[in-house]
């Protein structure tokens, strides 16, 4: 017959750490028997990134920010100097949307031909995106380029800014991902080298395990 269950014991306390031993992210610099050069080198150069990850990523969010809040601004004024609003008159009925008076029919646009004049006076004809159901002869608010073709809205201050901004979030990440595609090379060669030198050390040590006495 089996006896008593024996009580349930607590789990064992984990050994305390010796404070002298560093802790493992830092076993590359800790000088022991099986510590190679290489592995004093992969942590130099983690290091080394990481300080110029941190220098790096400040100063290129400042760099691409203020040169892309540049082109931007440069960009929105030549789009205000080269671009007039007027109005177009549809050509054609626009086609009506299969489901009147809901959400999709008040987002759906149609390309329909219209007609308007440009700043030397002469009539043109293009196609324009327009809200389904609008008849022939309904008149829209169109942007058009100096050279008589319709395009878009210049660009505002709000989208500059959201442009500027997204650039340099842009470096922002580049920075780091590049820092660490550098170390990841490093790693692989210095991998690589380790186990070449893992090879020509065995191949020196293989036949005295493999002779016969």
């Amino acid at each position: 017959m089996a006896g008593p269950i024996p009580p349930a014991q607590p789990p064992p306390e984990e050994p305390a750490r010796n404070p002298h031993h560093p802790p493992p992210l830092l076993w590359r610099w800790r000088r022991n028997p099986l510590r190679r050069r290489t592995d004093l080198v992969q942590a130099w150069i983690a290091v080394g990134l990481f300080l110029a990850v941190l220098t790096a990523t400040p100063a290129a969010v400042v760099l691409v920010g203020d040169a892309a809040h540049r082109h931007f601004e440069q960009s929105a004024r030549h789009q205000a100097d080269t671009r007039h609003r007027t109005t177009a008159v549809l050509v054609h009925d626009a086609p009506r949307h299969p489901e009147p008076g809901s959400v999709e029919a008040k987002k759906s646009l149609y390309p329909v031909a219209v007609r308007f004049t440009d700043r030397r006076g002469h009539t043109r004809t293009a196609e324009a995106d327009v809200e389904p159901a609008l008849t022939a002869g309904n008149t829209i608010p169109v942007w058009v380029s100096d050279e008589g073709e319709l395009t878009g809205p210049p660009l505002t201050k709000e989208e500059v800014r959201d442009h500027t901004k997204g650039y340099a979030v842009l470096a922002a990440i580049a920075v780091p991902l590049a820092g660490a595609a550098a170390y990841a090379c490093a790693h692989r060669r210095i991998e690589r080298h380790n186990l070449a030198q893992w090879g020509a050390a065995w191949a020196r040590t293989a036949p005295r395990w493999s002779t016969s006495p």
